[in-house]
């Protein structure tokens, strides 16, 4: 009898879990094997390694397609094939059905830049003196003047502050520690933040970020920054727009690009080249209307 896709899944995120990766690798990669042995069922088909082949697999990336963004596309692609190349390792597939797929080609689509006023309307929307009121303000000061990520935001320990030198260790992706710096604002909000912290139900955490519930997780700040977003009118407001911001505005200032690749914690150029398009596009068009040169002739 076949084996069940999940039954393998389980296996597969004990094999990730031993190789030391992320979390949130294990939930990427765990996800596409659940979603694509749904899609199976939905069609009337058993969700077992019988069914794990090429066609079946390109017809599926079909339909993402059809319905999702191109990098949740390209993600779906990549845990699954990693799900696979680990079935023939461990000896349940002969080989990789998708050795000959593609993986999905990904559009840059440009995010766009919060702008000042936006910004004093995200912050006027913090207004207020209750806790929840004052760690918004924290996170959203945070995000826009660190340029984290959403875990690395979630994952900020307090003694990892220091607000005397505006700055904070952050452990980034691939356990990667680098230090981040922030402005008077930020190193005032994040005080108040603090000092209300301490008398907080869950003021023994380690973790910076707290609600009624323990530690602020990832989704949980998302939520944050979209209600403020919602308040101050800017539809579908989401995290990585300040991390977008970020290397707009440090790059406009004429910050340097492997510096920003270092305070971002980017491995990659193309990481550099995908959030540094926009104020790439800026600094062109000044230069092109700087140089005007259809009115010198």
């Amino acid at each position: 009898m076949a084996a069940h896709l999940q039954d393998l899944q389980r296996s597969f995120l004990r094999h990730l879990r031993a190789e030391g990766r992320s979390p949130a690798t294990l939930r990427l990669y765990g996800q596409a094997v659940i979603f694509f042995s749904r899609w199976l069922e939905s069609q009337g088909r058993k969700a077992t390694v019988d069914e794990l082949n090429r066609a079946a697999i390109r017809e599926w990336l079909a339909v993402l397609t059809d319905d999702h963004e191109p990098g949740t596309v390209k993600v779906r692609y990549r845990g699954l094939f990693r799900f696979c190349s680990w079935l023939v390792d461990e000896g349940e597939l002969i080989d990789n059905p998708m050795t000959t797929l593609s993986a999905p080609e990904l559009k840059m689509k440009p995010v766009p830049v919060i702008t000042d006023d936006e910004l004093v309307a995200v912050l006027k929307a913090c207004t207020g003196k209750e806790f929840n009121d004052r760690r918004d303000e924290a996170l959203i000061r945070v995000l826009l003047d660190c340029g984290l990520r959403i875990s690395e935001a979630c994952g900020l320990r307090l003694g990892q502050l220091d607000l005397d030198q505006g700055m904070a260790i952050i452990n980034g992706k691939g356990s990667k520690v680098r230090p981040v710096y922030f402005g008077a604002r930020t190193a005032r909000a994040l005080d108040r933040y603090v000092r209300m912290r301490s008398q907080h139900r869950w003021a023994h955490l380690d973790a910076l970020l707290l609600t009624q519930r323990g530690a602020l997780s990832p989704d949980g700040a998302r939520e944050r920054v979209k209600i403020r977003g919602d308040i101050a009118g800017l539809n579908d407001l989401h995290p990585h727009r300040f991390r977008h911001t970020f290397a707009h505005d440090f790059l406009m200032a004429g910050g340097q690009e492997r510096d920003l690749k270092r305070l971002a914690g980017w491995s990659s150029d193309v990481m550099l080249e995908r959030y540094g398009a926009s104020a790439a596009d800026a600094r062109a068009k000044a230069a092109a209307q700087r140089l005007k040169r259809g009115d010198r002739v």
